[in-house]
């Protein structure tokens, strides 16, 4: 029962991933529209920056913690009893804090930006319109 159970989990897992590929339409529209997006992301960015007046910024820090870094083992037959040895290990965590930014410098960013923006929508146009030819649904 447990195979059966465990490969029903699998099977079910690999639809699920094909179907998140997309369609080739899908796929093909999503290659032509990469940096459409990426510059959509940029722009909602660079817009939120400018009405909260400040940029967020994400820094990456690192502490030290005990733990165990090699567990103990009680004794057997063939082995004497050891102790745990403790060490610290370092981990890393992500924490955003705010960024003073240029006012001026990002309106002239976020215009620049949407000028690239129209230019992109432009050249992605008939590259949708032959995906769609291509790869009719």
């Amino acid at each position: 029962m447990g195979f059966g159970l465990n490969r029903s989990f699998w099977m079910m897992g690999g639809c699920l991933l094909l179907i998140a590929c997309g369609t080739p339409q899908e796929r093909c529209i999503n290659t032509a529209t990469r940096d459409l997006r990426i510059l959509d992301r940029l722009i909602g960015e660079t817009e939120a920056n400018i009405a909260r007046g400040f940029a967020i910024e994400e820094v990456t820090r690192t502490s030290s913690r005990w733990t165990i870094c090699q567990p103990g083992h009680p004794a057997t037959r063939d082995h004497p009893a050891r102790r745990a040895e403790w060490c610290f290990k370092d981990y890393r965590y992500t924490v955003e804090r705010p960024k003073a930014i240029n006012l001026t410098a990002e309106r002239e960013k976020l215009a620049g930006m949407q000028q690239k923006r129209a230019e992109l929508a432009r050249t992605a146009s008939p590259a949708i319109a032959q995906c769609k030819a291509t790869h009719p649904e």
